[in-house]
This record gives C-alpha cells, sequence and structure tokens, in this order.
C-alpha cells in the first residue's frame, strides 16, 4: 500500500539525495528515491546506499511514516517526530561497503540548516541489515 507524502516531491525535478546518472547528471526523484518512497511495500530499496539515499530525502520531505518503516525494528524508536523549519542541503555518500549478504555500511555527510539558521554537519557511518529481501536501517557512529 503507497503511503501519503508529508510533503509533495516533484517527481521530474532533481532528486533531493543528489545521485547522479550515467551522464554524471542528477537523477530526477521519479527515477531515484520516489518509487521507494511512493510504495515501500511494493518497491523496496535494492541496496542499503539506496536506502540510506532514501531515508535522506524522506527527512527532507518530512516522511516520518518511511523512515519508521525502514529503520531496523531493534532499534526503531517508537514515534518520530521531526523538527519543523529544518531544511536539508545536501548529502555526499563517502563509502559503501558490502560486508556480506545481508549486511552493510553506508558513510555519509548531510549537512542541513536548523530553524535558528544554525549550520550542521551530520557524519555518520550508518549500519544497515536485510532480512527477507528488504533492507533497514539499523543504527550509526557519529563521527
Amino acid at each position: 500500500m503507497p503511503m501519503k507524502q508529508a510533503m509533495p516531491a516533484p517527481t521530474a525535478q532533481a532528486c533531493p539525495c543528489g545521485r547522479s546518472g550515467a551522464s554524471k547528471k542528477p537523477l530526477t526523484f521519479a527515477a531515484c528515491c520516489g518509487p521507494y518512497l511512493g510504495d515501500f511495500a511494493a518497491r523496496p530499496a535494492p541496496d542499503a546506499e539506496s536506502l540510506m539515499r532514501s531515508r535522506y530525502s524522506a527527512f527532507v520531505l518530512g516522511r516520518s511514516d518511511y523512515l519508521l518503516a525502514t529503520w531496523h525494528t531493534s532499534h526503531r524508536p517508537s514515534e518520530l517526530v521531526l523538527e519543523p523549519g529544518v531544511k536539508w542541503l545536501g548529502l555526499a555518500v563517502r563509502q559503501h561497503v558490502l560486508l556480506d549478504e545481508s549486511h552493510a555500511e553506508v558513510e555519509f555527510v548531510a549537512r542541513q540548516r536548523e530553524r535558528n539558521g544554525r549550520a550542521v554537519r551530520l557524519h555518520e557511518r550508518s549500519r544497515f541489515v536485510r532480512e527477507d529481501g528488504r533492507w533497514y536501517y539499523v543504527d550509526g557512529d557519529q563521527f
């Protein structure tokens, strides 16, 4: 069943996650994270990096439902309230390591500006697990 969007995502515009295609041009939301956020049940992210990128896009779009659904039950909070007024400024994936067929790590830097104007840089190595063919975010270490 498709999930409702908190904020409409312009499908023809560049994906918030910043992924580029083979031509080095940014992928559109419809060609990148859009299908995962639009139909979580039928379109799981194919790998940990794609899941991490789609989770970043979910933060940008205010999609706490998607964030909770893609969080592994061993670490998932009971609810997630996103801070209003945060502006996400960009994502840089530094490394994606497949540890084995069901475990992976993704190192990234995400930048945001808080409501009070303060700039924040989140540098994290996230851990992911694959269960029943679906990747989940487990937790991460911040640098």
